[in-house]
């Protein structure tokens, strides 16, 4: 193994800071008791409890949690099937428009996105509102679960599922039964990529959302224009935890079904 050096190390925390150090000072004065979002004058709490007297925060909180689940999950199972015929299906006509069209909104640019998705929700005659929301989020989202779960389905060994369709399985058993237990830390970090893609859009959400279903990034970014206010750090500390508990909660998952899949291969060899 390398040595570690000054620079390394130096590079290393100056990279941590400038990642970290925001978020520590916003959750600092988050517990700020002055409404000077700048000057610190004591300790206090208050300010999460105005924010839970906040109906205009609540309502938006409320439609991004919904547009994120709902979005999210639909993401995750058009992504994990355009995996599979990715994956599986070999070379068939229009495999190359397909896996560009796959894969094309992480390229483009989400202001391109949210217009023509506008374009296109206006001209079919479609009202603005959560349902619009949903179908953009689960449009530019779609394309990262694919890309997770076709990298974990590149390394998957076809013999496990043969070995079930030689022992009677039909071909969606073996898929229910081997193939998807086997893929689920991939296809869970993709719904967790997918959910946080869609609670933290801003561009897209703004193009497609209706009066009646403004999203919580555009609520913030509408309050700040007006100035930052201590609710609105005590708002951010509150995502910022919930992301944690996400990712840790995610990692626990996909670790302990490493270590279970891990156990039942060495159980087969020794069988």
């Amino acid at each position: 193994m390398r040595r570690l050096t000054w620079f390394n190390v130096t590079s290393l925390s100056l990279g941590f800071a400038f990642l970290y150090l925001p978020m520590l000072i916003l959750i600092t004065y988050s517990f700020n008791s002055s409404k000077l979002v700048t000057v610190w004058a004591g300790f206090s709490t208050k300010w999460y409890g105005e924010l839970l007297q906040n109906e205009a925060f609540l309502d938006a909180a409320w439609v991004t949690v919904q547009v994120a689940v709902v979005s999210s999950s639909i993401a995750t199972v058009l992504g994990t099937m355009a995996a599979l015929v990715l994956v599986r299906a070999g070379r068939f006509p229009g495999r190359t428009l397909f896996s560009g069209m796959v894969y094309a909104p992480l390229v483009m640019p989400e202001v391109i996105t949210g217009l023509s998705l506008l374009l296109l929700f206006i001209g079919i005659g479609l009202d603005r509102g959560i349902f619009t929301i949903i179908l953009a989020h689960t449009t530019f989202s779609m394309c990262f679960v694919s890309v997770v779960v076709s990298s974990r389905l590149v390394t998957f060994d076809d013999s496990l599922e043969e070995a079930a369709l030689d022992l009677g399985c039909s071909s969606f058993q073996a898929f229910r039964l081997v193939t998807l237990p086997i893929i689920a830390p991939a296809v869970i970090s993709g719904w967790l990529l997918a959910f946080t893609l869609s609670l933290d859009d801003l561009v897209i959400a703004s193009f497609t959302a209706g009066p009646s279903s403004t999203t919580l990034p555009i609520k913030i970014w509408s309050a700040v224009r007006l100035g930052v206010s201590p609710e609105i750090n005590a708002l951010s500390t509150i995502m910022i935890a919930i992301v944690a508990v996400g990712v840790i909660t995610a990692s626990l998952i996909t670790k302990r079904a490493s270590l279970r899949q891990q156990a039942d291969e060495r159980a087969a060899v020794h069988a």
